[in-house]
């Protein structure tokens, strides 16, 4: 894999764990496997992209890409506990989008939650905190958000958190999934700052 420095743009500093009005945002540590199995077991959780939930091998894998990418980085995805059920209920943060190699380097804001929680805001709520840790903690210029273009669910929380659809990119088919397409969004520091923090009226 390349350097850390030809991924994404330096950062100021590491990320640390947060806490919003509802959820607790905080690193991955081993022991989420079974919370997360729960979650990610759920067909609708990875819809978009896979049309199918993940067994438990799956969610083992994932954390465990997770957990490295936390120590090559500084920065990752948090996972997303509920602060009134104590329980894991997703994920939301920062993450490097090594699968389009064209837009690197870069960092993305991105989310995944059960869909018990969804139409809570949640996922606004989470995302605004990462780009808020983004501009600051981090010290970066820009974030981009690259939701699958037939899920107008997360494109619409791109949309409440003031980011700019540039374009549409094809992604080609893996071993897991099929061709996609992705709306690139974007937004810098300058506009999030000058958009009240992103905070949609």
């Amino acid at each position: 894999m390349p350097p850390a420095q030809n991924l994404h743009p330096p950062v100021a500093g590491p990320l640390g764990d947060v806490t919003t009005d509802r959820l607790e945002l905080r690193r991955f540590r081993p022991e989420d496997l079974t919370g997360l199995a729960e979650v990610f077991a759920q067909p609708e959780v990875w819809r978009f992209p896979y049309g199918r939930g993940f067994d438990r091998a799956e969610t083992a894998e994932f954390l465990e890409a997770q957990m490295k990418h936390w120590e090559r980085h500084g920065f990752g995805l948090w996972v997303a506990t509920e602060r009134s059920a104590r329980r894991i209920v997703g994920y939301v943060g920062l993450a490097v989008p090594t699968f389009l190699p064209e837009i690197l380097p870069a960092i993305e804001v991105g989310w995944r939650f059960e869909p018990a929680v969804w139409g809570r805001g949640y996922a606004s709520e989470g995302a605004r905190a990462a780009l808020g840790e983004a501009f600051t903690t981090l010290g970066l210029d820009a974030i981009c958000s690259l939701p699958q273009a037939d899920n107008p669910a997360s494109s619409r929380v791109c949309q409440r958190l003031r980011m700019r659809l540039e374009r549409t990119i094809a992604l080609p088919a893996t071993e897991r999934r099929g061709a996609v397409e992705a709306l690139l969004y974007e937004t810098t520091r300058a506009e999030w700052l000058a958009g009240d923090e992103g905070v949609e009226p």
